[in-house]
């Protein structure tokens, strides 16, 4: 059990900015691997806040107002962990045509024009899916359907992120010094992972008696499979910056799938 903990704190530490225990900062890369585990657990967290700050919001301020903060609360949550890296893979790949240049430009720390862009757009995307959700789809929804839409989206978007890391290989271990959080692992870590991810999912399929919500999985899986197979077309695999981007563009898709679903049933 102690080796659990150590576990969830690791990955709640590098995953996320809330802190954890001093002891998990004392040979924290050895337990990196393995902590992915843990990473749909991290979205169960940052869900959870983010629903309540949503809620909270849309009682004081109302719907716009309320979703631009769950989205602020979720950025700080993960310090933009993984805005980051959709926004250097923006760049990588807007702007490089060889798998050198690609990499290059993502080890950049400065945000290019394909960055920005690229984020200004998913950033929309997600405000006016979220808006839209819960103005058309979900007007009257509680508290607890609110929580729950949220963390399975949380969730299930680390978990995409997840399978392409057992999917495919690192494109630069030998240079990366987040080569070991993105190490493959066990296959046991994707089975846990997997059960972690599905816990939200079925405990609000069958609060919601919704059955269908499992087709959320569809579009992630799908999505989550040609982003493997266009990085490693590219750049031979993946980087912790790839991975990034599969998380938040499998979030947005969720949510557009919430939509689509609850459209035609």
């Amino acid at each position: 059990m102690n080796k659990q903990l150590r576990l969830f704190f690791t990955a709640l530490s590098f995953y996320s900015r809330l802190p954890a225990p001093a002891f998990v900062h004392q040979d924290n890369a050895h337990y990196l691997p393995d902590s992915i585990r843990y990473l749909p657990v991290i979205g169960w967290i940052t869900g959870l806040v983010t629903a309540c700050v949503f809620i909270a919001a849309r009682w004081l301020f109302g719907d716009p107002v309320a979703v631009l903060l769950s989205m602020v609360a979720s950025v700080l949550l993960t310090g933009a962990f993984h805005e980051d890296g959709f926004a250097d893979v923006c760049d990588g790949f807007g702007g490089g045509w060889a798998k050198e240049k690609i990499l290059d430009i993502m080890k950049d720390s400065r945000l290019g024009t394909y960055g920005v862009v690229g984020l200004i757009l998913l950033l929309g995307i997600k405000f006016a899916a979220l808006l839209q959700l819960f103005t058309e789809t979900f007007i009257d929804a509680g508290t607890l359907k609110v929580i729950g839409l949220f963390i399975v989206a949380h969730s299930l978007s680390r978990f995409a992120a997840i399978t392409v890391v057992f999917n495919h290989s690192y494109a630069r271990i030998e240079e990366s010094k987040a080569s070991g959080a993105v190490a493959k692992g066990k296959s046991l870590n994707l089975i846990l992972a997997g059960v972690f991810m599905l816990i939200p999912l079925v405990i609000m399929a069958i609060y919601l008696a919704q059955p269908l919500l499992f087709l959320t999985i569809v579009p992630v899986v799908l999505f989550s499979l040609y982003l493997g197979e266009y990085f490693k077309k590219w750049i031979g695999g993946y980087t912790g910056d790839c991975l990034g981007a599969v998380q938040q563009m499998t979030e947005v898709i969720i949510y557009l799938a919430y939509i689509l679903i609850w459209k035609f049933i």
